[in-house]
C-alpha cells in the first residue's frame, strides 16, 4: 500500500481539532482531519456532552418553572414531561450544530476529512479503516491527537450483566425512569440527578466519598446537596457497591455503608463515575507515545508527547475535560506553531461551571487549596439571598464564596452557586487575569439590579 503523504494529520474532530484544520490550511499546510464517525463530527461536546446535556437541563428548568409558577402569581397546571418530545429537541439542537460543523470542516478541508478509525503504525504513520471498510495508509510531518473520552465504567460484579445506562444512552431514553439510581456524585451524576428529578423521576445518588463535589469546599458542596434534596434527591454517600444485579424490571445495588449492608432497587441505574481516555484504538505504542497510568496521554506545558512532531489536545491529555480547555490548547498550538509565538499551559486561569439550578460556578483555588498552598487568606461569604436581583426572580437559594490574598489583595479564588453563576463568574475572572485588587469588585459601580451586583456585596464583606 503506497502512503499519501500530508504535512499534518489531525485524529479526532473535537474543539481544539475542529478548530486547528482550517488553521493549518489557511497556512498553506496539506491537512488530514481523522473522524472516526459522522455522527461524532464537531466532538464531544455538541454530540454526547455539553450541548445535548444543556438542552435538556433547559427542559427540566422549564418544567420546574410551570410546577412552581403559582409563587410568581401564575397559575398553571401541573407539567406533563413528555420525555421523547424532550429528547425529539435535543438531537434537533445536536444535529444542526454537527451539520454546521460538517459544513465547516467540508469547506476547510475538502476531501481531507476522512471518516474512519486511525491507528499508529510508527511515528509517522498512521492506517485508517475506513468507514467504507477501505484501509488507508496515512503518514505526516506532524500529528495532533484529539480523541477524547468517554463513559468510564468500573469494574463491579454483575454490572456487565445489568442493564446500565451511561451519560450518552440516558440521552435516548423515550419513557421516564421510575425510580432512577445515579452510581457517582460528580458533576455529570449530580446534572442528571437534577433533570431527571424535575421531571417527574425518584432519584437517588450513590457517592463514594464523604461529599459530594470532592474537588469543592465543604461548605459549598453541602450548600448544593442541600438545595438538591430539597428537591427530593435521595443521598447515600462513603457507600461502596458489592454487586449490581437485575431481576425483571428491577436493578438491585447490594451497597455497604459504614458497617452497615444495603440494598437498593431502582427501575434503571445511572453510573456517571467519570470519563476513559480513547486511546485504546490509537495503537500508541507503535508510536512510542507514553500515557499515564489511566491511559491518557503525558504532555508538556505546550502540549507535547514524548514523541516530537505529535502533540495532544483537548480531554485525551489527563487535564481538566472542559471544552473551553480544548480550545485554549487549539490557541497554544496555534499561537507556537503558525504565528511565531510562545505560550503554553502554565498558568493557565480555567473557570468551571455544574449547570444545575441554581448553577455552581468556580474559578481558581479553593480555600482548602489557598490554604495548602501557604497562603494568609482572607474568606467573604454572602447568602444569594441578599442579592436584590435574586429576590426578583425567585432564585434566592444558594452561597457566594471567595477567597482573597492578605497581603496582596488579589482574588485567588471564587466559587459562586446562585443564579447564573455561570456568567457572573467570568467577571470574577477577568479581574483576577489582570491581577486586580478584590476592590475593584468590592467599589465598582455594576449595574442594579443584576445578580452581577452581588459581587460589589460579597466583597463588601472583606
Amino acid at each position: 500500500m503506497n502512503p499519501e503523504y500530508y504535512d499534518d494529520i489531525i485524529i479526532g474532530s473535537g474543539k481544539a481539532g475542529k478548530t486547528l484544520a482550517p488553521a493549518l490550511v489557511a497556512n498553506g499546510r496539506k491537512t488530514a482531519l481523522v473522524e472516526r464517525s459522522l455522527t461524532m463530527i464537531g466532538g464531544g461536546c455538541i454530540n454526547i456532552a455539553c450541548i445535548p446535556t444543556k438542552t435538556m437541563v433547559a427542559s427540566a428548568e422549564v418544567a420546574n418553572t410551570v410546577r412552581h409558577s403559582a409563587a410568581y402569581g401564575v397559575k398553571a397546571n401541573a407539567p406533563i414531561v413528555d420525555l421523547a418530545a424532550v429528547i425529539g429537541r435535543k438531537r434537533s439542537v445536536v444535529h444542526s450544530m454537527r451539520e454546521m460543523n460538517l459544513h465547516n470542516l467540508e469547506t476547510a478541508l475538502g476531501h481531507e476529512l476522512i471518516v474512519g478509525v486511525g491507528r499508529f503504525m510508527s511515528p509517522k504513520t498512521i492506517e485508517v479503516t475506513t468507514a467504507l471498510d477501505t484501509t488507508r495508509l496515512l503518514t505526516a510531518e506532524r500529528f495532533f491527537i484529539n480523541t477524547g473520552t468517554r463513559p468510564l465504567i468500573p469494574s463491579l460484579p454483575g454490572l456487565t450483566e445489568a442493564a446500565f445506562l451511561t451519560s450518552e444512552s440516558i440521552m435516548e431514553l423515550e419513557q421516564l425512569p421510575e425510580h432512577l439510581i445515579v452510581l457517582g456524585s460528580g458533576y455529570i451524576g449530580l446534572e442528571f440527578a437534577q433533570m431527571f428529578q424535575r421531571f417527574g423521576s425518584r432519584v437517588t445518588v450513590i457517592g463514594h466519598s464523604e461529599q459530594i463535589l470532592s474537588n469543592q469546599d465543604s461548605d459549598i458542596a453541602i450548600a448544593v446537596q442541600t438545595l438538591l434534596e430539597r428537591e427530593g434527591i435521595e443521598f447515600l454517600l462513603k457507600a461502596k457497591v458489592l454487586r449490581v444485579d437485575r431481576t425483571g424490571n428491577e436493578t438491585i445495588l447490594q451497597i455497604q455503608v459504614g458497617d452497615r449492608s444495603l440494598s437498593i432497587q431502582g427501575s434503571h441505574l445511572l453510573v456517571a463515575v467519570g470519563r476513559a481516555p480513547n486511546t485504546e484504538s490509537l495503537n500508541l505504542a507503535a508510536a512510542g507515545v507514553a500515557t499515564d497510568a489511566h491511559g491518557f496521554i503525558v504532555v508538556n506545558d505546550r502540549l507535547e508527547t514524548n514523541i516530537l512532531g505529535i502533540w495532544a489536545l483537548g480531554d485525551i491529555n489527563g487535564g481538566l475535560q472542559y471544552t473551553h480547555v480544548s480550545l485554549d490548547d487549539y490557541r497554544i498550538i496555534k499561537a507556537n506553531l503558525i504565528d511565531g509565538s510562545n505560550r503554553s499551559t502554565r498558568n493557565r486561569l480555567i473557570p468551571s461551571c455544574l449547570f444545575i439550578d441554581p448553577e455552581l460556578a468556580h474559578v481558581g483555588l479553593t480555600e482548602i487549596e489557598a490554604e495548602q498552598q501557604g497562603y494568609a487568606i482572607r474568606v467573604a461569604k454572602l447568602d444569594a439571598s441578599a442579592i436584590p436581583r435574586a429576590k426578583t426572580l425567585g432564585q434566592t437559594d444558594g452561597l457566594m464564596k471567595a477567597i482573597v490574598d492578605t497581603e496582596t489583595g488579589r482574588i485567588l479564588g471564587c466559587s459562586l452557586l446562585c443564579h447564573e453563576a455561570g456568567e457572573v463568574i467570568s467577571t470574577v475572572q477577568m479581574v483576577m487575569q489582570a491581577q486586580m485588587p478584590y476592590t475593584v469588585l468590592r467599589d465598582g459601580v455594576l449595574t442594579h439590579p443584576t445578580m452581577t451586583e452581588g459581587l460589589n456585596m460579597l466583597f463588601s464583606k472583606l
